[in-house]
């Protein structure tokens, strides 16, 4: 089956590939979390592990040679980034929810629909001016993705780019990323 799969993703290319998969598995639940919404479940695709491997590669392709580490979002941007630093070889920097982290911690908030949560990270974690991939599940608002990007400057090291699965492109959260390169393998 890797055989058959690897020569799929050489005549197909791993973003055509990637994007084909995701759309098989995608999973809409509609009226989740409240009536009126419908949520995109991505469970499925990260299940499946051809499916995974094909995202994480499609994800990563356009950035290769262009970054030192991956950034991952807590919770689910966590199993993108540890995947992409191996296939990679680089470092993963976990951006975690508040509270999560112990020592000299850097911490920016940022709104939700009902509230307002943060983002942490230790400062000392990659060196001054590491160029750092940030990946993420969804984009939607650009809250979180954000919220991270502010960290990851502050700390002084470099956003060499955005990668996310699947993007809301309704709620404009592109718009409020400063115009940086961001890679969207779905957009619904």
């Amino acid at each position: 089956m890797a055989r058959a799969f690897s020569e799929m993703l050489v005549r197909l290319g791993p973003v055509t590939n990637a994007v084909e998969l995701i759309r098989e598995r995608l999973k809409t639940i509609p009226d989740f979390p409240k009536p009126g919404i419908l949520f995109r479940d991505l469970t499925p695709v990260f299940a499946h592990g051809p499916s995974f491997r094909a995202v994480v590669d499609a994800m990563i392709a356009p950035f290769a040679g262009a970054f030192d580490a991956v950034a991952g979002l807590e919770a689910r941007g966590f199993l993108l980034a540890a995947a992409a630093a191996i296939d990679a070889g680089v470092g993963v920097l976990p951006i975690r929810k508040e509270g999560k982290l112990p020592g000299e911690i850097l911490t920016e908030r940022y709104a939700l629909e009902y509230g307002e949560a943060a983002f942490e990270v230790s400062p000392d974690a990659l060196p001054l001016g590491s160029r750092v991939l940030v990946l993420d599940d969804v984009l939607a608002t650009g809250g979180t993705i954000g919220a991270s990007i502010a960290l990851i400057e502050r700390a002084g090291w470099q956003v060499a780019g955005i990668s996310v699965v699947m993007e809301l492109a309704e709620l404009g959260g592109r718009s409020r990323l400063g115009g940086r390169d961001v890679h969207a393998l779905v957009s619904v």
